[in-house]
């Protein structure tokens, strides 16, 4: 997969994307916490991946679905549709864009504490207003399996 440039991009949603506002951050962290070694870490993935059996991401959606460790990788489908990328990548190997067994590795090296139970992913197209409450239910989530770190991998 390889970055788009904004020139790339056809007309229509070219003019979309630049009419999007681009929200700026702090670059001071806004919560302390333990050390790597200690921490339990998700990833949160814009791939718009799913289980063959879910329902799939439409143009737009702010929704989003969790995925298990023990997911069959063989299970899972990207339904983000776009001619900026190719799923070259993807279809070769799933941690290209939801790295989890990497993640197993460094907690089995003991690099971070441990593997959060759940993962999720979203549509990377979304509008960045309507992904609020769906971030504010994950977040919940994210809480309750006690994760305090989250790898977010844009696609």
């Amino acid at each position: 997969m390889s970055l788009a440039y904004l020139n790339d991009i056809p007309v229509p949603t070219r003019a979309r994307v630049a009419e999007l506002d681009c929200p700026t951050f702090d670059r001071t962290p806004f919560v302390g916490g333990p050390p790597v070694k200690e921490r339990r870490v998700a990833v949160i993935s814009s791939a718009a991946l799913h289980r063959r059996a879910d329902r799939r991401f439409s143009g737009g959606s702010p929704e989003f679905r969790p995925l298990g460790n023990d997911i069959d990788r063989s299970d899972v489908l990207m339904s983000h549709n776009s001619v900026n990328f190719d799923r070259t990548g993807f279809q070769q190997d799933i941690n290209v864009v939801l790295p989890i067994d990497r993640l197993a590795e460094l907690a089995r090296d003991n690099f971070i504490g441990s593997v959060a139970a759940k993962h999720y992913s979203c549509l990377g197209s979304a509008d960045p207003a309507l992904l609020e409450a769906n971030a504010v239910q994950v977040g919940g989530l994210l809480k309750a399996d006690q994760v305090d770190a989250v790898l977010l991998v844009p696609v």
